[in-house]
C-alpha cells in the first residue's frame, strides 16, 4: 500500500511545481548536447511528457533522474538520426554549404566527431557531472547536492572526465 505521505508525481500541482523547478536546468543540459535551442526544448518537453505518462510508476524522489535519463536517451537518438541525415545529404547532394577549404572542413568534422564520441564514451557519472558543471554552469557544491554525493566525488568525476576527454581527443 502506497505511503500517504509520499508525494505523488501524478498530482498536477506537484508536477507543475516540479516542471517549473527543473525545466531550465534540463533545457541547458540539452542545449549543450544538441547545440540547438529548438531541439533542446523538444527533448526537454518529451522527457516531461513521458514523466507525466508514467507518473504512477515514477516516485517524485526519482523523477529528476528519470527526466534526465529520458532526455539523454532522446538526445542520443536524435544525434544518431542527425548523423544518418548528414551522411545522406553528403552522399547524395554533394553540396558544400560553406566557402571553407575542404581540409578545414574535414578537420572540423573529425574534431566534432571525436568530441561527441569522447563525451558519449564517458561513464554516466562522469558525463553527468561534467555536463552539469560545464553546460549548466553549476558549482561543485550544487552538483554534489543534486546528485547526493560529496564535493570531492564531484571533483574526482569531473577531473577523470577531463582526463578522458583529453586522452581521446589528443589535445
Amino acid at each position: 500500500m502506497p505511503d500517504k505521505n509520499q508525494s505523488n508525481t501524478c498530482d498536477e500541482i506537484i508536477f507543475s511545481s516540479f516542471f517549473k523547478s527543473h525545466i531550465k536546468a534540463l533545457r541547458n543540459f540539452l542545449l549543450y548536447k544538441f547545440g540547438n535551442a529548438e531541439q533542446a526544448e523538444d527533448a526537454a518537453q518529451e522527457a516531461f511528457v513521458k514523466l507525466w505518462q508514467n507518473c504512477a510508476s515514477v516516485p517524485l524522489e526519482k523523477a529528476k533522474s528519470y527526466i534526465y535519463t529520458i532526455a539523454n536517451n532522446t538526445t542520443l537518438n536524435q544525434i544518431a538520426h542527425q548523423k544518418v541525415v548528414l551522411k545522406y545529404e553528403k552522399n547524395f547532394t554533394g553540396l558544400d554549404k560553406t566557402n571553407q577549404s575542404p581540409e578545414y572542413l574535414l578537420e572540423e568534422k573529425q574534431f566534432q566527431a571525436k568530441l561527441l564520441k569522447a563525451i558519449e564514451n564517458l561513464n554516466e557519472k562522469q558525463r553527468t557531472a561534467f555536463l552539469m558543471h560545464r553546460i549548466d554552469g553549476k558549482k561543485y557544491s550544487e552538483i554534489a547536492l543534486e546528485l547526493n554525493i560529496s564535493v570531492k566525488a564531484v571533483e574526482k568525476r569531473i577531473h577523470l572526465a577531463l582526463l578522458s576527454l583529453r586522452k581521446e581527443i589528443d589535445i
